[in-house]
C-alpha cells in the first residue's frame, strides 16, 4: 500500500500543474472579496437576505461569495459595493 501524502506534498504536486498558480490567486482573491463583503454587511447589521434583496441577487448567490466560492464579476462588485452603501475601487499597483 502506498505511503499518503501529507497536505503539503499534494499542494505541491498540484501547484506543479498547468494553471494551478492561476487557480489558487483567483481562490484567495474570490475569498478575500467575499470576506471584505461579509465584513461590511456584518457593520452594518444587514443579514445575507437583506444585502441580496439590496442589491437585486439572491440570498444563496451573497452566501456563496462571502464564502469565496464564486469569482464575481465587476458589474456584481458594483452592486454589492452600492448596496453597502460604499465605493468600489479598482486598480492596479506597481
Amino acid at each position: 500500500m502506498a505511503e499518503r501524502s501529507n497536505w503539503q506534498e499534494l499542494r505541491e504536486r498540484r501547484v506543479g500543474k498547468p494553471g494551478a498558480k492561476e487557480g489558487f490567486a483567483a481562490a484567495r482573491l474570490a475569498y478575500e472579496l467575499g470576506k471584505d463583503v461579509r465584513e461590511r454587511r456584518e457593520q452594518l447589521g444587514w443579514t445575507q437576505g437583506q444585502l441580496a434583496t439590496a442589491a437585486g441577487m439572491t440570498q444563496s448567490a451573497v452566501a456563496r461569495f462571502e464564502a469565496g466560492g464564486t469569482v464575481p464579476t465587476i458589474p456584481v462588485l458594483d452592486r454589492l459595493a452600492q448596496a453597502l452603501g460604499a465605493k468600489l475601487v479598482v486598480k492596479l499597483a506597481a
